[in-house]
Formats: structure tokens, sequence, C-alpha cells
């Protein structure tokens, strides 16, 4: 017997002042749905999420939930009036006898539910607004980029119990891992239309390219038709022949459909610049001791960066990963050690606080105020890379219209200002990038596009994420910090971290090197690692290796589709040879990922 909705839109449209946001929408959503919401940043996806909870109304149409069904938001900047502690916050509306869900989620999550409301920082609320939704547990779940601000080990966490629950999902993220593991259909919000896919985000890249080569062919057939019939049109006159005025009025149709097709939003214009080449050693450090309030930071660290390094760190929050980056900079000094830096350094930094921004100013002037971009005499010029431009046309190349240019910043979503702070970076020379928590809240295009310039890039990356994907997909060296103060090198990214730090707690040769076990999540017991003959992490690992197995098969794939290509060579030798270099690299990955496959699956059986 088929199930009712939990919830349905009908016929919804919604217009904030302007072009409509959403017309005529109806969706449905179905008891079990596990659903990534995707789109660009300003495509409506948290208006499409505040429109399901309920949060704002519609302009016509309807939404409906059945009676007993709860759904549940959460909420990106909860105001917490009235609350003392964060946990005030997240227990507010439960019973007192549930209170103890708090703590569980509170636990997985990571924050002190003690932590008084007003010393809290914008992080430690969203986490509270999240463990609420999570201790709620109502029956559908709203979840606005959950992933942001999180580690990577509360991240994990929150993906088993979604994994565990009952309940269902929709989720706005960013993190393609997360949203591989979780989804299994997909909604994407393109120009105002919603489209839905009964299959998950791992889906979702194949199926809207082929949609979007669907749409390039019909706008193609269009524009020759209309060049035909227009040339019918011309030649009739010139002939002095009677018009067929019926021809002529489809002609018109024509061209009204064709100017109604809306263009879709074009990438980016990312772009980066290096400046004078650095020397081949750009960071040495040496002996590296520091701690904080009885805290270490870290303890006897060494580290070589070399020109053209893309060097990670992870780690739990608060464990220290930018205090060691501003340490490397020369911003912070260490207790003990000693850092040298090599000749030439430019240096341009994105921080995860985007406190380069005036939040009460306008775009405008967040770019022409900046003295490294000023145009002397010009205040309606902006240098980019030693070129003039005006401001509005290189905000241009970031997606913002005319119109925003005079908006104050704090008018914009967290990607629009990420975007900004990237055209501020980029604006710049520099052959020293560090990049602390980049992906927040910017969209999957953009991160792609930024991917692929530090691919290109000639300098040197310094890189603070939780991005797993993105740490894969960027990262030659990871820099793993603990807790304790003990910091480790391994050669690659997030899944060559795991893979390297499994057999390093296998290795019975070296104890003092043995990284310490990742904690289960509350939500996983621990009998079910047992019964396999695997540890947590390594139940973890095979539960994870076929999608990394499947990323790697398609990136092999379409590296091969690149090479394949006769003229590549002659055409463009650095990309060739950096194809051919990447193509060899995911190769051994790939083997060495079959092989770890193998040996748990082995060892899972017994």
């Amino acid at each position: 017997m088929a199930r009712a909705p939990l919830l349905q839109l009908n016929d919804v449209s919604l217009t904030f002042g302007g072009d409509p946001v959403f017309s005529d929408l109806s969706l449905v959503v179905q008891p079990g749905d596990r659903v990534a919401l995707v789109g660009r940043n300003g495509s409506g996806k948290s208006t499409l999420m505040k429109l399901m909870g309920g949060l704002i109304e519609a302009d016509t149409g309807d939404r409906s939930v059945p009676p007993g069904i709860s759904v549940g938001y959460m909420e990106q900047e909860p105001t917490m009036e009235g609350c003392a502690t964060l946990g005030d916050y997240a227990a507010s509306g439960l019973d007192p006898s549930e209170s103890w869900r708090v703590e569980a989620v509170a636990e997985g999550l990571k924050f002190d539910p003690t932590r008084a409301v007003e010393v809290a920082s914008g992080g430690e609320r969203r986490r509270a607004a999240l463990a609420k939704l999570m201790a709620e547990a109502p029956g559908l779940m709203l979840l606005d980029e959950p992933t942001n601000h999180l580690d990577i080990e509360a991240v994990q966490w929150l993906e088993q119990a979604l994994l565990d629950t009952r309940a269902a999902f929709i989720v706005i993220s960013h993190d393609r891992a997360f949203l591989r593991r979780l989804t299994r259909a997909t909604l994407w919000i393109d120009r105002g239309q919603v489209r839905r896919q009964e299959q998950g985000f791992d889906r979702f890249e194949e199926w809207r390219d082929k949609l979007w080569d669907e749409e390039d062919q019909q706008r193609h057939k269009m524009d020759r038709k209309i060049k035909a019939e227009a040339r019918w049109a011309v030649e009739g006159i010139s002939a002095r022949r009677k018009r067929n005025m019926g021809r002529v009025r489809a002609l018109q149709d024509l061209r009204s459909e064709r100017a109604a097709m809306i263009r879709r939003q074009g990438a980016a214009a990312l772009a980066l610049d290096e400046g004078p080449k650095s020397g081949k050693k750009v960071i040495v450090a040496e002996g590296l001791v520091k701690a904080y309030d009885g805290k270490t930071i870290v303890d006897g660290f060494d580290l070589t960066v070399q020109r053209g390094d893309r060097v990670a760190f992870v780690g739990p929050n608060g464990v220290g990963k930018t205090t060691l980056i501003k340490m490397l900079l020369g911003e912070v000094e260490p207790d003990q050690g000693a850092v040298a830096h090599g000749t030439n350094l430019e240096i341009a930094v994105f921080d995860q606080a985007r406190a380069q921004l005036d939040t009460g100013a306008t775009l405008w002037e967040n770019l022409t105020g900046d003295p490294l971009m000023r145009v002397s005499g010009q205040a309606d010029q902006v240098m980019v890379r030693g070129t003039p431009r005006h401001v509005v046309g290189y905000l241009k190349d970031f997606l913002f219209d005319e119109a925003q240019a005079r908006a104050p910043v704090r008018s914009l979503s967290g990607g629009e200002r990420a975007r900004l702070l990237l055209a501020r970076l980029m604006a710049k020379e520099s052959n020293l990038l560090v990049l602390d928590e980049p992906t927040n809240d910017l969209d999957i295009e953009t991160l792609d596009l930024l991917q692929d310039i530090l691919g290109d890039y000639d300098g040197t990356v310094l890189l603070v994420s939780h991005d797993r994907d993105f740490l894969d997909r960027v990262a030659t060296t990871t820099v793993a910090m603990e807790g304790d103060g003990t910091a480790v090198l391994y050669a690659g990214g997030w899944t060559d971290y795991q893979a390297q730090r499994g057999e390093r707690e296998a290795a019975p040769t070296a104890p003092a090197q043995k990284a310490p076990t990742a904690k289960p999540a509350a939500s996983e017991p621990a009998p079910a690692a047992k019964k396999s003959g695997l540890s947590f992490t390594e139940k973890h690992r095979l539960e994870e290796l076929p999608s990394v197995i499947e990323r790697l098969e398609a990136e092999i794939g379409k590296l091969g589709e690149l090479l394949s290509d006769p003229d590549l060579f002659a055409r463009e030798p650095v990309k060739f040879r950096k194809a051919t270099e990447a193509l060899s690299e995911r190769q051994d990955k790939l083997s060495a990922a079959e092989e770890e496959w193998l040996l748990l699956e082995e060892k899972a059986a017994g």
C-alpha cells in the first residue's frame, strides 16, 4: 500500500520584488526520500528549503503536510533569543526527559552545550542549530549546508547518523563525498526550474551535462530555423511575391520563443597569475614547538615546502591548523624552533572568517578601497594583475550584476561573499597561496573551477579544508594534526592519508609513530566491527572504497579521452604533460585502492 507523501508544493510561485524565483512549481517529498538539493549560488536553494519548511509563504500555490508529520529546518543563523547556553537552544521544544538527545548529538558534532550564547562563534551556533534538528528527530529534515564548520570526524559522524535515521531528508551541501554517500535522488534548480532525478548525487553531473547538451542542440536547431525563415521573408519581398502572413507570424513566434530561452549563467572567470618565481625552497620549518594555555599545538614539527607543493592541513576543529599556518608564514612566533622563507615570496591569503571584507561597505568599495587594487585618480577602476579594469566589469567576471556592485556586502549570501573574496585574491600576483577553508558556501561548479585553476597554478599552496573530495583533488601532501601536538606528514590527499594511516596503525614495528584510532561514532555500535573482523576505521574504509574506485576510473577515462587528441602535445604541451602525469598518478592510486579493497574484503570474511 502506497504511503502518503510527507510534503507537497502545488503550483507555487514566488517573487521577491523582481523576476520570479519560482513559477508554477510543484514537487512531492515521499517517506524515505534522501535528496540532494543542488544549484548555483543564488539559484534559490535556501529559498526553496524555507518554502518547504513553512518559514516563508509563496505568492501563489499551496504547501501541504499530512497531520502528524513534522518538518524540521536547520537554521543558518539562529537568533537564540532567551537562551543562556547553546544547550538551552538545542533542547528548546524538547520534553525535559529527552534532553539526553542533545548531549548525544553534541558529542558527535563536537560542541559544548554549556557554552554561553553571547560568546559562541557563528560556527558553534550553526552546530547547535544542527544538534537541535537532530535531537528533535522530525519526520522530514531540511539541512542547509550542515557540514560547514564541521571537521571531518564530525562530518563522518553526521553521515552515519543520517544513514541510520528512518527520517526523510533533503540536504544542500558543497561536500561531494557527503552527498555521494547519502543521497538517492537529486533536485536541481536551474534558472527557476526545479528538476528531479531518482538517482543520487553521484549521477548528477552526467544527468546535468546530458540535459544541457540537449538544450544546446534545441537552441541550435531553432537558430537555424529562424535564419532560414528570415531568409525566405527577405527573398519574398525582393521577388515582389505575395507574402504568406501566416508564415511571417510563425517567424515572429519563433523569435519570441527563442528570446524567452534563458541562457545558462556562465562560470565565474577565476584566474590566478603567478608573480615572480619563488626560490625552490619556499618554507623550511625546523623543531617547531607551540602551546597555548597548556595545550600543545605542535611539538618538534619539521616541514620543508618546495615550490609547486600543495600542502593540506587536516585535523579536528581547534587542533591548531590555522595557528600552524600562521607560524609557517611568520605571523605567529613559535615557542621553540625556527621558520625560514625562500626568496621572492608573494603571499595571498583566503581567510575562513572573510575578515578581509568590510561587510558595511559595498562590493564596489571593497575592491576600490584595497590599496593594492586602487588605480591612482580613477574611482571606478581596479588593478587586476597589472591591468586596469572597470570595477563593474571585473565584478561581472565573478557573476555579480551591476545592481549588486552598490549593495552592501552584508546583503550577500555566504557563497557570494566567498566569490567576492576570491575576486580580491585573484586580482593580485602571488606565488604562495594560503586557502583557509575556501570550500565553505561555494557552489560545486565554482569549486570545480577553483580546483582546475589550482592545478594550473605554478606557485605553492597551503590549504586547510574539511572537504575530503577537494583534498583528494588538490593536495600533494597532507599534514595530519591529531590533537596531542603530533603532526604527521603523508603523501597525497585525504584518501591517501587514510590508507597510509591504516598501514601505520597496523605496523607493529613503529609504536611511537602510531596515530590514534578514530573514535567510533556514537550511533554505531562497536560489536558490529568486531563481528566482521575489522576495526571501525577499516570498516568505514571498506564502505568508502567502491566510490573511491569508481571516481578514479571516471577520472582515468576523462584523462584518456583528453590524451587521445593527437594534436594536444603540439598545441598545449604543458597541458599534455600535466594530463600524462595525472593519468599515471590515478592509475597508481586505482591499483592501490583495488588491492586495499581486496585485502579488507578478505579480512572481513575471516
